[in-house]
């Protein structure tokens, strides 16, 4: 099980230059991106490092939602720098390019898809001695602070990917809840759909033991491993928090205890997933969010189209555990309970329908699109939403249920429309 360190608390911020300070740090690289380079997080920060003098570079070109370009400019500045500790303010897109930056300047004559998950890229494990990372999270979803993971889209098969490696892992997550009141209201309604889906599909994915085969030598153990006894703990604590605060989070600005709990969900959630993996929610994500047309959505400051993570996540929702639910039945009616749902009278075999309906109703509270045709997709996309599917291996072979490629046609075709 491998997790970041983590601090919490309200203005925990303040202490970054002193944790620079102590570890010797004399080139900082600071990362975060255009619009978060203005606001309080970022400034916190700043007069951190000038209280305690430490002498530092910012890159504040990350793109929200980064491409395998965004990554290499970031990789570029990073090799250029010479930097000896690294810091991202920002949402998991700003913590992924800079695990992402810090790996590559670490193995500088390393081939960008060396690192790449398979079997887009090579996989390789990595070897080489990283540099110190904090990261300070600003959203409350990706958990990114906790995990080795970094995602990407790359532009050329207009996929998601990533790579995958515990010794891309931050050193230090600085979770300070001050950070989550700068967020519009559907960012944190869509990143909070991400720590949802994180913590049901690590509850519900494949457990540990049924995986096979057993890594020839544990460097190469996956990060994903399947569901198993300890981040079992994290994923169903951090559902209960979801289903207690998210609608408050959301529907409140000014709810500090609820954006609070929703800071530490994500990052539970994010030692839950980070050591168990995700499934098909996720699988099936990624070319929702490669293939994007024209979709932008509100409260996003971004010049081009996107639909973000969470969005994409949780809309298959509803119809991924409906198919997974034959499967563990009885994980998937606890979950269902947590998020509201009366079971006292439920048939186990309904667990699947039990779970979407019970998913279906919490979207629809929170003002949610109505599936994937309201985001710009329709039946015709089908064929290459399944296509995109098909590399993200290391996640769908993590679904308790295996899958065909019609299984994922008829998916996506639940998931045009929830309501």
């Amino acid at each position: 099980l491998a997790i970041s360190n983590i601090r919490y608390g309200e203005g925990v911020t303040k202490e970054i230059g002193m944790d620079l300070q102590n570890l010797g740090a004399r080139r900082v690289c600071l990362m975060t991106d255009k619009n978060l380079s203005k606001l309080p997080p970022v400034n916190a920060v700043l007069s951190s490092l000038a209280k305690y003098g430490i002498n530092f570079q910012m890159y504040d070109n990350v793109r929200v939602e980064p491409t395998d370009q965004s990554f290499l400019d970031a990789i570029q500045f990073a090799k250029k720098g010479e930097f000896d500790a690294y810091v991202a303010v920002g949402g998991g897109s700003v913590m992924d390019t800079c695990k992402a930056a810090n790996l590559y300047a670490a193995s500088p004559s390393s081939e960008f898809l060396d690192y790449v998950n398979a079997p887009i890229g090579k996989g390789k494990p990595v070897t080489v001695p990283l540099k110190p990372f904090i990261a300070v999270p600003t959203t409350s979803g990706t958990g990114s602070e906790t995990t080795g993971v970094a995602i990407f889209d790359f532009k050329e098969l207009k996929v998601k990917t990533g790579i995958a490696s515990r010794a891309i892992k931050p050193t230090l997550g600085i979770i300070d809840p001050l950070h989550t009141l700068s967020m519009p209201e559907r960012i944190v309604a869509n990143s909070g759909f991400d720590v949802l889906c994180h913590a049901l599909e690590s509850y519900t994915a494949l457990p540990y033991n049924k995986r096979s085969p057993c890594p020839s030598n544990p460097i190469n153990r996956p990060a994903y491993q399947g569901s198993n006894p300890v981040s079992d703990v994290w994923a169903l604590h951090a559902l209960r928090i979801v289903a207690k605060y998210l609608k408050r989070a959301i529907r409140n600005p000014e709810d500090r205890e609820a954006r609070a709990n929703m800071h530490l969900a994500s990052a539970f959630a994010g030692i839950g997933f980070g050591n168990a993996g995700v499934h098909l929610c996720h699988g099936m994500s990624y070319p929702i969010s490669g293939l994007v047309k024209t979709y932008k959505p509100k409260d996003y400051n971004v010049d081009h189209s996107l639909v973000p993570h969470g969005l994409s996540v949780v809309l298959t929702s509803p119809a991924v555990f409906a198919f997974t639910a034959q499967i563990h039945p009885e994980r998937h009616l606890e979950a269902a309970e947590i998020l509201g749902a009366d079971i006292r009278t439920a048939r186990i075999k309904d667990a699947g329908l039990i779970l979407a309906d019970t998913l279906r109703k919490f979207l629809f509270d929170l003002n949610v699109d109505d599936g994937l045709a309201a985001i710009g997709y329709s039946k015709a996309d089908i064929p290459a939403l399944v296509k995109g599917t098909l590399p993200q291996e290391r996640v769908t072979k993590l679904s308790p249920r295996p899958q065909t490629e019609e299984d994922l046609s008829a998916l996506f075709e639940a998931s045009m429309k929830l309501y």
